[in-house]
């Protein structure tokens, strides 16, 4: 028999898991004496009925200062849209041409619209002018916490009491005149000072604790650098075996994550793996997995919001199959030490150094059990002459490439049965409708053309469809035919159901803004079918599972927030 020593005889002495702050830094702008006779902007992220918030604030100031000017947020945009970097980017402009002298921003009332109203009010203030930003009471924690990733640690906040989606009209205006009001007066005219406590800074090969297994489990669990399961330590030993596997040197700065505004660092990324009980052969992979989320078209910065939606990791290339990545039976199961750890990486990363803690940062709902990396069954796929999902994502067959995107929600579409793809389709296209819901904000509305959900099968699906000659495309064709709903029902999802569309606005009136493409507007019928995507392609397929049953999974899409990214995996 061998005897294993107990784990508390072993010392450790371990680093730190984060990342410092790469973002330039910059002091708030300079408050004036006195508001009478100055011009306020009005700023707004088009949900959380500032069109109610802002008449009350503006008849207040004006009743209070006479001779001050205002400018309605259509002046600007929607700081929280699809094209909430142009936004961002055009208002020094804006605000100077306006002639602004303070500005009013919100409205901070989840987990991704508080982001947005406080990198608008960073963007501002940077400009030069003073800024308050309105936020509910349950996410100024978060406000506060990513404010240093924006450069500034003392973005001020005027905070909205309670709910402002639970409070009738007059609830509403009370609580703006009483408590918020004073708040705005005071963080447009009084300097700001930074708020809530400053995040963890060592250098990144300081040793950062030491001790047993237990004890360096208890250290990293009360700085909440765990997820609350026991990490592997972190020692200079573990972490240069990993980096023996990438061509990178240590110090390299893959890019910037929000909200933290941290580096990411080759070292950072390794000590994550470590801890996340990677193999140093998956560094590779780690790396790829780093770059994108340090990718501008990923949205990482909505990684914190309330809807939860979490990170999805594919994977497709040779090496996942050298590696050992499952991709057959129990392909999502928590049972193969590759596919679980690389998705452990994933939420480690991005807590420790992307700064997505729950309750600061990370202002999820509910969330879902951390995702197990998913990868393509590419020989089945081979058999089957079809695209594999690597050329579905415009690169060569044979590259190992990695895809993240947020996903927020899963239906099994169990036991497809039939033969005839067009069954087969309807099927499929049912699950996809029953993920759709409040996400087609993201084929309409706040961002429109960036829904991407996700269809995986299993290979028994994918070979019926190749026999009755229906490759990938095709099937992405037959799913956009048949995953259709009412106009009016895409209406109430984007509408009523939510206001994260606010107004009421009809399809076609969305389409006369530039909010939904021409072909939601084809008629003025109610009744009319009209598709969950833009596009066929906008339809993810992947094929992974045991090959000897034939289910799906469909998983509903976070849109920008967290939009489908790829990164080829480099070796050394």
């Amino acid at each position: 028999m061998n005897k294993v020593s107990p784990l508390n005889t072993t010392e450790y002495e371990t680093l730190w898991p984060g990342g410092q702050i790469a973002v330039p830094i910059f002091e708030p702008a300079r408050r004036p004496a006195k508001l009478d006779g100055l011009t306020v902007a009005f700023v707004w992220d088009y949900v959380f009925r500032g069109d109610d918030i802002f008449p009350i604030l503006q008849e207040a100031l004006t009743k209070a200062y006479p001779t001050m000017t205002f400018v309605s947020y259509d002046r600007f945009g929607n700081i929280f849209g699809g094209d909430e970097h142009g936004v961002r980017a055009r208002l020094p402009e804006l605000l100077l041409a306006s002639g602004v002298d303070v500005a009013i921003t919100g409205v901070g009332c989840c987990g991704a619209c508080t982001p947005a109203v406080m990198r608008a009010s960073a963007a501002i203030e940077r400009a030069g002018v003073p800024t308050a930003s309105l936020v509910c009471q349950g996410f100024v924690a978060q406000a506060h916490a990513i404010s240093p990733g924006q450069g500034c640690a003392a973005l001020p906040v005027a905070t909205l009491r309670g709910h402002v989606d639970s409070q009738s009209v007059e609830e509403l205006r009370a609580a703006v005149l009483e408590h918020t009001l004073p708040m705005v007066i005071q963080c447009l005219t009084e300097e700001p000072v930074a708020q809530g406590a400053g995040a963890d800074n060592f250098e990144p090969e300081e040793i950062t604790a030491s001790g047993s297994f237990e004890e360096i489990n208890r250290i990293y669990d009360e700085k909440s650098w765990s997820d609350g399961l026991p990490i592997v330590p972190p020692t200079r030993r573990t972490v240069e075996a990993f980096l023996k596997h990438t061509p990178d040197t240590p110090n390299r700065q893959i890019g910037v994550i929000q909200p933290s505004g941290a580096a990411v660092t080759t070292w950072n990324v390794a000590v994550n793996g470590v801890m996340a009980g990677c193999r140093p052969q998956d560094m590779p992979i780690l790396v790829a997995i780093a770059e994108v989320l340090s990718a501008p078209e990923y949205g990482v910065e909505h990684s914190g919001d309330t809807t939860g939606g979490d990170a999805l990791i594919i994977l497709d290339g040779p090496i996942f199959k050298e590696l050992g990545f499952n991709c057959e039976n129990g392909a999502m199961r928590d049972s193969i030490r590759a596919n679980n750890t690389v998705g452990r990486f994933l939420r480690l990363f991005l807590r420790n150094v992307g700064g997505l803690r729950p309750g600061a940062g990370d202002k999820c709902t509910f969330g879902h059990p951390a995702r197990i990396a998913l990868a393509e069954h590419e020989a089945e796929v081979g058999k089957l002459g079809w695209p594999s999902f690597t050329e579905q994502r415009g690169f060569e067959r044979g590259s190992n490439l990695v895809t993240i995107g947020r996903f927020t929600g899963d239906t099994v579409v169990g036991s497809v049965y039939g033969r005839d793809p067009e069954g087969i389709a309807q099927y499929l296209a049912d699950g996809l409708i029953r993920q759709s819901g409040w996400k087609l904000i993201f084929t309409v509305g706040l961002a429109p053309g960036t829904h991407r959900p996700l269809v995986v099968i299993s290979p028994m699906i994918a070979k019926t469809l190749s026999k009755a000659g229906v490759d990938r495309a095709g099937l992405q064709e037959l799913l956009f035919k048949h995953a259709r709903m009412p106009a009016w029902k895409m209406e109430t999802y984007v509408g009523a159901f939510t206001n994260l569309v606010p107004g009421g606005r009809t399809l076609n009136q969305l389409n006369a803004e530039g909010l939904a493409s021409e072909k939601f507007a084809i008629s003025d019928d109610p009744e009319r079918l009209v598709p969950i995507v833009e596009r066929p392609e906008d339809i993810l397929l992947v094929v992974s599972g045991d090959p000897y049953r034939s289910n799906a999974i469909v998983f509903g899409s976070n849109g920008i927030h967290g939009f489908p990214t790829s990164r080829e995996v480099r070796q050394p």
